[in-house]
């Protein structure tokens, strides 16, 4: 168990999934963590099981004053902050031909404007503690071609390149940057797939380890990377996916046809 002893954290859709897998573990490390999504009900109902070294702010991150705001809340209710994990996502089906510029948009707008903005203003905030690990939450789509999932696959890309910047700039004032790379997760968001025998299909059919990922396969990596255990170790994209990315992306079009459009996790 990493030790997190001291350290605060600020984890974006950390009432659900795997952002709220992350902020367990960083509260099971002796930290303190303050959650962020969109959600009040939610956010309250995770706070209720993180116990009392969290607390929350509802926030949008495709907003600039709602994610200053969440960071300077955890700042006022902490005192500081040194970790951080970018979890909110979401995503679209479709062919690329009638993707319209407004659904591109809406998938960029979540998925890398805002992990931008939010790393923007975490890695403000880790100067005053002279140093901090921020973790993003990217996919395998950021390096496997997903048929229908364009919008999705280019906003994981794209964030991954984002993480490298990122590391590359910030890393003389002592914060890392890393990203991981989760295969398919039993997430809410990630419903519509794992609970598809279709899909479930194509995807084990994938992976050496042939298994849907739970939450905490992913929480654990990213406790090791906010940690001083990987001290040494930034800009890098780091894949936990059963080994589904040694093979190629899914085919997910069989389940996508006539199906209902996934829901923004939070």
């Amino acid at each position: 168990m990493p030790d997190f002893q001291g350290r605060v954290g600020f984890v974006t859709a950390g009432a659900t999934g795997i952002g709220f897998a992350c902020a367990r573990e960083i509260v099971r490390g002796g930290g303190r963590v303050m959650i962020a999504a969109r959600r009040e009900e939610t956010l309250k109902t995770a706070c209720r099981e993180l116990g009392e070294g969290s607390a929350f702010a509802v926030c949008d991150v495709t907003d600039d004053a709602s994610v200053d705001a969440a960071v300077a809340a955890c700042i006022e209710r902490f005192g500081r902050l040194d970790l951080a994990v970018n979890a909110a996502g979401t995503g679209t089906a479709g062919p690329l031909v009638e993707t319209s510029t407004a659904e591109f948009e809406r998938v960029l707008a979540t998925n890398l404007t805002g992990a931008f903005r939010c790393l923007r203003s975490e890695a403000r905030a880790m100067r005053a503690a002279r140093g901090g690990s921020i973790v993003n939450i990217s996919s395998i789509a950021g390096i496997l071609t997903h048929p229908w999932m364009a919008p999705y696959c280019v906003s994981k890309a794209g964030l991954d390149m984002l993480t490298r910047c990122a590391a590359d700039e910030l890393g003389a004032e002592g914060i890392r940057v890393n990203s991981v790379l989760p295969g398919v997760v039993r997430t809410p968001m990630a419903s519509i797939l794992t609970d598809s025998e279709v899909s479930r299909r194509e995807y084990l059919r994938r992976m050496p380890l042939a298994r849907i990922g739970e939450p905490e396969d992913v929480a654990r990596l990213v406790a090791f990377l906010l940690s001083d255990d990987a001290r040494w170790i930034t800009g890098q994209l780091v894949g936990v996916d059963g080994g589904h990315s040694l093979r190629q992306g899914p085919n997910l079009v069989p389940l996508f046809t006539g199906a209902p459009e996934p829901v923004a996790e939070d």
